[in-house]
């Protein structure tokens, strides 16, 4: 039975990444919804693009023989993405509550994806 729920994942533990991305992806797409009018086509937008992107890159990493270049992209997404995160915490968009959370999913993705990069220079 173990087998059976296992079938169709990497072993390498991208699932676990991608997985862990989705959950942060709808987090991050009900907290936006607070974000104000003035600000929804385009900080929020622009949130939300890069946070497909990040899911974008991971399944590019996944499916490509040679990961570093696509893990290097995903590092950069992240870091706008962190970015993004800070300038609406400031901004006053984001209670300090929810910039907690999203911010520690987002560190846990980088933690993995650190991980990943380690695992492929060896």
């Amino acid at each position: 039975m173990e087998q059976k729920e296992n079938q169709g994942r990497p072993r390498d533990g991208t699932f676990i990444l991608a997985q862990k991305c989705e959950d942060m992806i709808l987090y991050g797409y009900k907290a936006l919804q607070q974000f104000p009018k003035s600000e929804k086509h385009t900080l929020a937008a622009e949130m939300k693009k890069s946070m497909v992107n990040i899911q974008r890159l991971i399944i590019t990493a996944n499916l490509r023989y040679y990961k570093k270049n696509a893990l290097e992209e995903l590092d950069v997404e992240k870091a706008v993405l962190m970015f993004y995160l800070r300038l609406s915490r400031r901004l006053g968009f984001l209670s300090p509550k929810k910039y907690e959370v999203w911010a520690s999913m987002l560190e846990e993705i980088g933690r993995m994806i650190g991980g990943w990069f380690k695992s492929i220079r060896k």
